[in-house]
């Protein structure tokens, strides 16, 4: 089969790789029709996430049509549309049934090395780092996926790949960043990032209730297409964050922040930007943590910090005693994407939110090399790339 390998930094490769088998009971064999690029990714294109290996088959936004179950896969059927997570969550240990599919127990193939760089393992994630499993990815014509029959969700008739694929990350990532900030009706929500993650935790944290929602970045489309879900936006190439949030917010600050940016933060000031990229550079520090300082200073005292946006390791000048003595909650983690989905699927069904605006460009598997440095660059107005194998 076809599929898209990483091959080092910068180096995502269109390749022949042998077809997926069943290896375990539980396993299915399912059949890509649409898969998608994510933010996530590119920190591994980027070469800021450890332990990827040549050859590593990537992606972890992807679905298609089931093609073989093994023995003890009950609930799905051959020819059954699924939506698969990027939580592979067994669905039996303490934590899948407390509902925190993104740290289970048992997925993890490589547990004990996910648990020296964590301290714990967390859940097996498709097309990432060997920390999460080494499992291959959805950016490819077939995927094994491992204990299917609790790592999926069903598609009912009537619905595109483009309405239900981001099921699978971007849209429970965006709404659980909301669901963590405990919305009230009176509250001015921040959301730093109008990437895909960023577009979806605004239009939650208005489905949610939120009086007002704000949205910084520095990409006119990407601006343009928050305004059009209903957020007043920054940029900050352009405006003061610190000023305007506190103009928009009579100098109270937002109540909730959202960081749906992660470890490849970009600074308006450059200063900022010259400090985290040096630090790097030499290797003191593995994320440009800029959003976390921002949000830090500017939310209202007793506030919450959500934290959507992946991190990856060390990060420095973290102003701490600023969120402690204003009594910040920090509330953040890996989606646990089947926690949402039955909700947010009825929401699709019912007409009350359609995700597929996000999608900016659609292309066949192949074009995928270059659409990582598109959707890197930002070129083209490029916010959210979908591929058909």
């Amino acid at each position: 089969m076809k599929a898209l390998c990483w091959q080092g930094k910068h180096d995502i490769r269109y390749e022949t790789v042998p077809d997926p088998a069943i290896e375990h009971p539980r396993d299915a064999i399912v059949k890509v029709s649409s898969c998608a690029i994510c933010g996530s990714d590119l920190h591994l294109f980027d070469g800021f996430v450890p332990d990827m290996h040549h050859g590593d088959i990537m992606g972890h936004e992807f679905m298609g049509e089931v093609m073989e179950v093994g023995s003890d896969t009950t609930t799905l059927r051959v020819g059954d549309r699924v939506v698969v997570p990027f939580t592979i969550a067994c669905g039996e240990c303490y934590q899948c049934r407390r509902g925190n599919f993104s740290v289970c127990e048992r997925t993890n193939r490589n547990a004990e090395r996910a648990s020296k760089m964590f301290g714990h393992p967390t859940a097996g994630l498709f097309g990432y780092t060997h920390l999460t499993g080494g499992y291959a990815g959805g950016q490819a014509e077939y995927v094994r996926v491992p204990y299917a029959d609790t790592t999926h969700v069903r598609v009912p008739d009537g619905l595109s790949d483009e309405q239900v694929l981001f099921l699978g990350d971007i849209f429970p990532t965006g709404w659980q960043a909301a669901v963590q900030c405990e919305i009230e009706p009176t509250d001015t929500v921040a959301v730093w990032g109008a990437g895909p993650v960023g577009q979806m935790a605004v239009r939650s944290a208005l489905l949610q209730g939120a009086k007002r929602v704000i949205c910084i970045d520095n990409v006119p489309e990407r601006l343009d297409m928050a305004a059009q879900g209903g957020a007043v936006t920054i940029n900050f190439d352009q405006e003061s964050v610190l000023d305007w949030l506190g103009d928009l917010t009579d100098g109270k600050g937002p109540d909730k922040c959202i960081d749906a940016v992660g470890l490849e933060a970009h600074a308006s000031r450059s200063l900022d930007s010259m400090y985290d990229r040096a630090k790097q550079a030499v290797g003191a520090e593995t994320d440009r943590p800029h959003v976390l300082r921002e949000m830090i200073y500017v939310c209202r005292p007793g506030g919450i910090l959500s934290i959507p946006g992946v991190y990856g390791g060390v990060v420095d000048k973290i102003p701490f005693g600023a969120s402690m003595n204003k009594g910040l909650t920090w509330r953040m983690g890996q989606t646990h994407v089947r926690r949402w989905t039955d909700e947010l699927l009825g929401m699709i069904v019912e007409g009350k939110i359609d995700p597929s605006f996000v999608i900016t460009h659609t292309v066949p598997l192949e074009e995928g090399p270059g659409m990582y440095k598109t959707f890197r660059d930002k070129k083209d107005g490029c916010i959210k790339v979908v591929m058909k194998p």
